[in-house]
């Protein structure tokens, strides 16, 4: 009996060593339709961040469960432990198409409009049938993706997300230092409770609080005021390049274009799958293989997540004006911003908070000079951008939204530093996995 279950134990361990399937670029292909789906559900970027957290730390789980050479994140993310397989699903699935299917049904699980997906995860499903695979190998495969996207559900569903809508309805604060609905569609505050999602290294949404932002004052010689025309002057004679880098950094899911009285909403891409986007871009770029690709993604995903939850506690505790409100009431009531400004509260710039976290994670993985062509936004119409490093992007990011007239300096400022902390903290506690990348 005991040789026999040798045997076996062999057996499946010959057919997870079997020729690897899949790459880095089909990790980035299904996870790029995850971002679609994202996309076309017009998804904040709070809850965008959480979607890319849980479907890419689904994956690395995964790889961590068929290659002893990965560990699990269990030891890094707050209350989170490892999935475990039975020895015919761990032996007898392949380890690419599990991974392949796990990303596919989390998303399908986790987004509004996941069952889309089912037409990918029945075509993955189909190629390999007609593959040199067993079909044995397929129910294993099956079996070991539905117990691992069961598994990191069942946690995600313990975060405190689907109890936002059970909370007080928010109430913009009365006065002219505080946020208000802008135009077009003076849209409602977007997300103002997300403080309260459980963090994943973090120890609170609080651990980073930045600096309070430059007090409200309309004098001439405040440092608010001096920010506000700084703003004003820069909407008003912006070069063709600062145009260009607003409008590539946008990232504004929520943009509509009005055209008499029909409104349409522009579809667009959130900061955080800007920033999933220069992953894949990197990984393929690099050379990597699946299970170093799942790892990149899970990493930068999660510390952006995290980096989201401290920049939304500071918007709503701030809670200050857009440029747009204040300028047409104490400036100029023409003025209008290059961008569509966002619905919720200016300080501190999002965008800077997630890239410079995005940045330094990706530093750590690819390299301090790893340059790289961004094609992210080209299926928005926008042409390439070229980077000499992270950092370079993260900073060119941050600008943007000056540029784009939505941010005050000292947001951008503050946002950067936010997201540097939290950056600096997540390289610290996924310090043992980024060895993986030396």
């Amino acid at each position: 009996m005991k040789k026999y279950c040798l045997c076996l134990v062999c057996f499946f361990a010959s057919l997870v060593n079997a020729q690897q399937k899949y790459s880095a670029t089909d990790y980035v292909v299904a996870l790029k339709s995850a971002t679609d789906v994202m996309v076309t559900d017009v998804t904040s970027p709070v809850a965008a961040s959480r979607y890319y957290a849980y479907i890419n730390l689904a994956a690395y789980e995964s790889a961590a469960l068929f290659d002893t050479g990965y560990k699990s994140l269990s030891g890094s993310i707050h209350k989170f432990s490892a999935p475990v397989l039975d020895n015919e699903e761990k032996y007898g699935a392949e380890p690419g198409l599990t991974m392949m299917l796990v990303v596919y049904k989390m998303a399908q699980r986790l987004l509004p409009s996941g069952f889309v997906l089912k037409s990918k995860i029945d075509s993955v499903i189909n190629l390999h049938k007609k593959s040199v695979f067993s079909e044995s190998r397929l129910i294993f495969s099956q079996s070991a993706a539905d117990k691992i996207v069961k598994h990191v559900t069942s946690f995600a569903a313990t975060d405190g997300f689907r109890q936002l809508n059970n909370r007080a309805r928010y109430t913009p604060r009365n006065g002219q230092a505080y946020w208000q609905p802008t135009p077009p569609v003076f849209m409602s505050p977007v997300e103002p409770h997300w403080n309260t999602i459980r963090t994943f290294l973090l120890d609170s949404a609080q651990q980073f609080k930045p600096p309070v932002p430059a007090k409200f004052n309309l004098s001439k010689s405040s440092s608010f005021y001096k920010q506000l025309t700084e703003v004003y002057n820069l909407g008003k004679q912006a070069t063709e390049e600062q145009k260009n880098i607003a409008s590539f950094w946008d990232c504004n899911p929520f943009a509509v274009s009005q055209i008499g009285h029909v409104e349409f909403g522009l579809k667009k891409i959130s900061p955080g799958g800007h920033w999933i986007g220069i992953t894949g871009i990197a990984a393929i770029h690099a050379g990597m293989t699946m299970n170093e690709t799942a790892l990149a993604h899970a990493l930068t995903a999660i510390s952006l997540a995290d980096g989201f939850i401290a920049c939304w506690d500071e918007k709503y505790r701030s809670n200050r004006v857009r440029p747009e409100t204040i300028i047409q009431q104490a400036i100029d009531p023409a003025w209008r911003p290059l961008l569509q400004t966002p619905p919720f509260p200016e300080y501190v710039s999002g965008h800077s908070v997630a890239s410079h976290t995005a940045a330094i994670i990706l530093t750590r993985i690819f390299g301090e000079d790893f340059s790289f062509t961004d094609d992210t936004e080209v299926e928005f119409g926008l042409p390439v951008r070229i980077f000499s490093s992270f950092h370079a992007a993260a900073a060119e990011a941050a600008i943007s939204r000056l540029y784009g007239g939505i941010h005050f300096r000292d947001a951008i400022t503050a946002g950067e530093w936010q997201g540097k902390q939290v950056g600096t903290l997540a390289a610290k506690r996924f310090s043992k996995h980024l060895t993986h990348f030396k």
